[in-house]
Parts: C-alpha cells; structure tokens; sequence
C-alpha cells in the first residue's frame, strides 16, 4: 500500500490545478459555514441542558422563571407630571409587544391610589408617595432623580425572543419622544447578554487581526531568510476561514471562552506552515522544484502530524469538561489546529509550483556564517545543553522543586465564575446593571423547586411554609421569600388552611397568572428566596447550607426539594472549574503518554511528558503570583500547556534519536540536537508568543487574563524543551545503558 504522503506528493506533482480546484472548493465550503456562525451567551454556555442540573435549571426558566428588562427614567425631576404621562404612555405601548407578560413602575403605584389615572398636580403626586409604603416607593422611585420600570417577559422566552423584544423596546423609545430633559435606558439581564455578545463579536474581530498584524511581523523578522515568508500568514488565514466554516457547519457557538481560541490558533497555526516553507526552501536550494515538493512532503509531513495530533490531544482533553463552553474550546483548537496542517501541508507545494518558486539569494555571500548571530545562539543552546546532560541531578531537583511549590501554591489560587467580573468594566451594560441595583437593591433570587405527589396536601404546604420561614431567619444573606403558601395567605387573611377543601377554596380566589408564578399543576411548586447581592464564593457557600438545611429540615415521605437558578448554576460552576481543571490535566498527561508509547513503543517515549509535568506546576505558581483567578478559560491552562509543549520536547527527543543513530555519544548527540534545531524550537516559540500576545489586548479580564499567562506558559514551555529535556534524557539514557550492562552480566 503506498504512503499516503507519496501519494499526496504525487498527485501534487502530476495534478497540481486538480489538487488546487479541490482546495478552493473545501475553502468556498467553509465560506458558506462561516454564514452560519453564531454568537452565544447565557446559561448554555455555562451549564450542559442534558445534565440533571441543566435540564433542572432550563425547566425552572421554561415553567417559571422570567427575566425583565428594566427602563431607566432620569431627570431633574421625575415627579414632573408630564414626564410621568410619558411613562404611563410608554408603558402602555410596551403591554402590547409580544412576549411581555406584564410592565410595572411608579405610575402604577398613583394610578392605583388615584381611581385609575393619574394625579394632574406634583403636590398630588408628592402626598400619594408620601403614603405608599416606603420599600416600594423605594424600588420603584429611589430619588427625585430616578425611576424605574420593570418589562417581565413569558416564562421560557428564548435569547433570540428577547433581542426581539429589545429591538422593539428601543424603537418604542426612539419613536415615543420623552419631554426634554429625560433620559430613557434600557438595562436589565436581556440588555446585559444582548451587548455582551455584541462586545464578544467585536472583540473577536479585534484579536484576529491583531493577532494576524503580530504575525506578520513576527515572521518579517524571524522569517526572513526565505522568499515570500510572508506565505504562512497566508496559511493561517485559510486555516482560520476553515475553521470558522467548520464551527458553523457543525454548530459549535462563538462564546467569551471560544473567542480566546483563535489568536491560539494563529500562534500554533503558524509554526506548521513557516516548519514546511523552511524545509521546502532548504530542499529547493539543491533539487527540482517536484523532488523538493517530495522530500517536503514524505519526509516532514509524518512528523508535523506527529507533532499536531499531540498538540490536538490536549485540546482533545478539555472535550471532557462539565461547562459547555471550555469543552466548545477544546473543540475548536483541535479543529483549528488540524485545518491549519492540511493548509500548510496543500498551499505551501501548490504555491511553490504555481509561483516557480526559487530560493532567496543570501545578501552578502561573503559573510561567515559561523560568525552570525543565529550560529553564536545555536553554539550557546548546545553548551548549555551538554552542561545540563552532564549534571542532569541537580537541575531536574532544582526545577522539581520549585514546580512542586507551583502545585502546592495552585491549591490557593482562587476561583471565579462571576460573569460580571469577566466583561469589561466599562461596558455601558454592566454600569446600568449596577444602578439599577444600587437603585433597586439585590434582584438575585435561588429558587427551591418542591415535587410530590401532591404539593397543595395541607402536610407538604406546611413543610413549605415552615421551611419559608426558616431560611431567612437562620441565613442573613436571605432577606424574604415567596411562595405558593405566601400567595395563600395573602388571599386567605393571613391563614395557611389546615384541610384540602380549604385550600382549593383560596386557591379559586387566586388570578390564574399569580398562581402559574408559584405552581405547576398538582405535583410541583418553586419557593423564590430573595437575597442580598454577594460574591460568588459567598453564593456558593449559601447554597450549600440550603441544600443542608433542607434535608435538616425532614421534607414529609414523597417530598423531593432541589434548588436551582443562576446563583446555583454559578456555584456548580466554581466547582466545575476546580474539578475540571485537574481532570482535564491529568487526561491530558495520559493521552500524550498513551500517544508516545504507541507511537515510539519503548520506555523513554515518557521523557517528553516529564518536563511538561514540571511547566504545568510553574503556571501554578504564576497565577499565584500574578494574584489571577482560575476562570473557565484559564481552567484550561494545564491541559493546553501540554498541547502546546509537546510539540518541542518531541522535536528536541526526535532529533537526539537521530543522532544517536549517526553513531555520536549521548552527551555529543544531545549538544548537536540542541544546537541544530534550538533556532528553530526558539523562532516556533516566539512567534506563538506573538499570536498569544494578542489575547493581553482584549477588554474582557477572563481573556486578557489568560493571554498574560499563556504568553508566560509558552515561555516555560521553550525552558522546558531547551533546558530541561536535556536533563530528563540524560537520566533515561544512564537508565537505559545500566539495564543494557546489567542485562549483559547476568547473561
């Protein structure tokens, strides 16, 4: 059976514009999926649907729960008679859009205390508010200078739905024209996640090209040798399209996470397509432009994809993470990752026969190329590697010791998964989400959904008003609750009723609307607890002591308690992340290993994996040091690290194999593979430090945060290669000579 490289080759060869033609129409293919790319926010990104918790939390949301979007009135004065007509009139408009359930404001408050219009006069208005009772007045009117007006949407509404009804609120503003002086603003969870994925759309544009303007002058600098070096940017151009084409094809979402992958794959995808352009332009100097096209692609395409399926496993390895949108992550870098090898491995030949390609003429011929920086570099990787395989002992305790420090810091560093906290600081979202909870307190709610045979049987509703009753008074960060027993006793004098009949009998009196808020049907019932605004570590704690206080609390036979909600999903993510993090590093290791053991099938093909385990105990301690959180991006650190720093330990362990196989001693074998192919591992490393750095520039923490520690990542990965690997294959080969003699003498 030929190899199929050969065949490539051949066919590249013989059929170079049917190899181009099938080229151009995978690329026009993934033009047409790149239409069908799409933004995501919300709780799908955080929370998998198919999981309990996830089909627990979308059934609250699709039976009960309804987000609000909240306008923002200011003005000198918003008593002024003729801006509070405004609002009654706006207000009116909006009743009538389709998904709004219900709109609420100050307006509603003088209608109701005035037979159902409002008063003409500011003294009427003052005496009215002046009566209400002063935590309503205060939700709905904090000062002279603001108010507020609450749009509940229909439980379960979609996150298209609500760009819907956001599109037609802000034309119901534009349209309305407020009294002058007025302000109008649209604020709210629907308003937060609509500008965040448009801030996500812009801000992935933002990173593609500065990672795209970083590479092209990574490569002017460090590609210069060749002709045409500005090609592999060229590349990884057509390997990013084709990625984006794949996503859309396959449906994977654009996410704050996701939008980090693809200055990823630029700083990855470059290193293949500058790894075959160099070996075609060294081929080229000696040979016909199809026999350099063979030597190029026979010999170094094995190895690149040697190279890219270990990079890939790391990535395979977050496929395995509970939040849906690091595993989206994972997903993509290894799509972007293999996109951009069969780029590299087409283009660059295709390119080379199109073009006639030649070799670039040195500039000045008469230079000693011994004397030239690249070499004085080369010789100086080659003497620190021989020192370092000479006394490997005490440089592999040294770096052991201090990532063991790394993993022991990496235990303190913190956990966030507070969405606010990952966005720009700036966002005008985020600062009207903030006055509208500093005008209107904590909104956040963490419901108790109640199942039972029957939740309406006179035993259950006074476990559920017990329970009611208890949280708030034993938890400080709980300041109310309501619920179906709530609801009844509002219509029922005060009273819980002790029989069923009696219960029935209320619950007649009770509008259909109110009820659906609390019930569904007989067998289910949610209580909403109402708390102050809180740090997500402190969330998660509460929900814990809930979820204790609940089973403490002995539910009656056949009563089931669950607690749900944004503030759960939150918690679970904290957890998630702490988890994940450690499971995605260690599947990491073990598809790697797993890897080098098939492919090598012998002992030392474990020694690339060692300085790894060392690099990924660094980045703990780094983000230690930095004071940086593990989010659902940075989770991702260890298992990337070790993607991404495989590829040099590899290449460094592949060509000291080659020279031991030249016949050279192992400390003479380790100095040439070092210093031959040091250069090469350095300029690899830079220019991905180059497309990583382009992550530092975004305005959202949770990836500029990661650009900082990926950047510093891909530095301990280049120390790693060039001065721990040395070390590690000294120890394998002393390892490895002693069971040869002790093999010898016992025979």
């Amino acid at each position: 059976m030929k190899n199929p490289y050969e065949w490539l080759a051949k066919a590249i060869n013989d059929h170079t514009w049917a190899v181009a033609g099938v080229a151009v129409a995978i690329f026009i293919l993934a033009l047409f999926g790149l239409s069908m790319v799409t933004m995501e926010t919300g709780d799908d990104t955080y929370i998998d649907k198919a999981t309990p918790r996830g089909a627990l939390l979308a059934h609250y949301k699709h039976t009960y729960g309804s987000d609000a979007v909240i306008l923002i009135y200011e003005a000198d004065s918003v008593k002024n008679p003729d801006i509070l007509r405004y609002i009654d009139d706006l207000q009116e408009d909006l009743r009538n859009e389709r998904y709004v359930a219900g709109v609420t404001g100050v307006v509603d408050l003088l209608k109701q205390a005035y037979d159902g219009t409002l008063p003409s006069s500011k003294a009427e208005i003052d005496w009215i508010i002046a009566g209400a009772p002063p935590e309503l007045v205060e939700q709905m009117m904090p000062s002279d200078l603001i108010t507020l007006s609450s749009i509940t949407l229909e439980p379960g509404v979609s996150m298209d739905a609500q760009k819907q009804v956001l599109g037609s609120i802000e034309s119901a503003i534009r349209i309305s024209e407020p009294p002058p002086g007025l302000t109008v603003t649209v604020s709210g969870g629907p308003a937060f996640a609509k500008e965040m994925g448009d801030e996500i759309g812009a801000q992935m544009g933002l990173l593609i090209l500065a990672a795209m303007l970083l590479m092209v002058l990574a490569v002017s600098l460090l590609f210069s040798h060749v002709r045409y070096r500005l090609l592999p940017v060229g590349v990884v151009a057509t390997g990013l399209i084709m990625t984006f084409g794949f996503m859309g094809l396959f449906g994977i979402p654009v996410s704050m996470v996701v939008v980090g992958a693809f200055p990823v794959l630029i700083g990855i995808g470059i290193d293949y397509a500058i790894q075959f352009q160099a070996r075609f332009d060294e081929e080229i100097r000696h040979k016909t432009i199809p026999d350099a096209i063979w030597a190029t692609v026979v010999n170094l395409g094995p190895s690149v994809l040697i190279a890219m399926l270990a990079t890939s496993l790391g990535f395979i390895a977050m496929f395995f993470a509970p939040v849906p949108m690091v595993a989206d992550f994972g997903m993509v870098c290894a799509i972007g990752v293999a996109s951009c090898y069969i780029a590299a491995l087409i283009i660059v030949p295709v390119f080379a026969i199109i073009t006639r390609y030649r070799p670039k003429k040195e500039a000045d011929s008469s230079e000693k190329p011994d004397n030239s920086l690249i070499e004085r570099y080369n010789r100086f990787l080659g003497r620190l590697a021989y020192t370092v395989a000479k006394h490997p002992i005490p440089i592999i305790l040294l770096f052991a010791l201090v990532a063991a420090g790394g993993y022991y810091l990496d235990q303190s560093v913190p956990i966030s998964a507070d969405e606010k906290t990952f966005v720009p600081s700036d966002m005008p979202a985020l600062q009207n989400l903030e006055k509208v909870g500093r005008a209107m307190g904590s909104t956040r709610t963490i419901p108790v959904i109640v199942i039972a045979d029957d939740v309406l049987s006179p035993e259950a509703l006074d476990w559920i008003d017990q329970f009611g009753v208890y949280e708030p008074e034993h938890n400080d960060k709980i300041t109310g609750v309501t619920s179906i027993t709530t609801l009844i006793r509002e219509y029922n004098g005060g009273v819980l009723p002790s029989t069923r009949a009696e219960v029935d009998d209320v619950l007649a009196r009770i509008p259909e609307a109110s009820l659906k808020r609390h019930l569904n049907g007989n067998m289910e019932t949610v209580l909403e607890f109402s708390t102050v605004d809180m740090e997500m570590s402190v969330a998660r704690d509460l929900v814990k002591r809930m979820q204790s206080d609940a089973a403490w609390n002995h539910p009656p036979a056949g009563v089931t308690v669950k607690i749900t909600g944004e503030m759960e999903m939150f918690a679970a993510v904290m957890d998630d992340i702490s988890d994940s993090r450690t499971f995605m590093t260690v599947i990491g290791f073990a598809f790697i290993l797993g890897f080098l053991v098939i492919v090598y099938r012998k002992f030392s093909a474990a020694s690339p994996v060692i300085p790894i385990i060392f690099i990924v105990g660094w980045n703990g301690a780094i983000m230690y040091l930095l004071n940086l959180d593990y989010t659902p991006l940075t989770a991702v650190l260890g298992s990337m690290t070790i993607g991404v720093a495989s590829e040099y330990t590899i290449l460094i362990m592949e060509r000291c194999e080659e020279e031991l196989a030249r016949g050279m001693e192992f400390l003479d074998a380790i100095q040439t593979a070092v210093q031959k192919i040091g250069i090469a591992v350095t300029v690899s490393g830079l220019t991905t430090v180059f497309g990583f750095s382009a992550l530092i520039l975004s305005t959202f923490n949770i990836v500029s945060n990661f650009g900082i520690v990926t950047v510093i990542s891909v530095g301990f990965s280049l120390m790693g290669a060039i001065v721990v690997m040395p070390a590690v294959l000294a120890l394998m080969h002393r390892h490895t000579r002693e069971r040869q003699v002790s093999g010898a003498t016992s025979s």
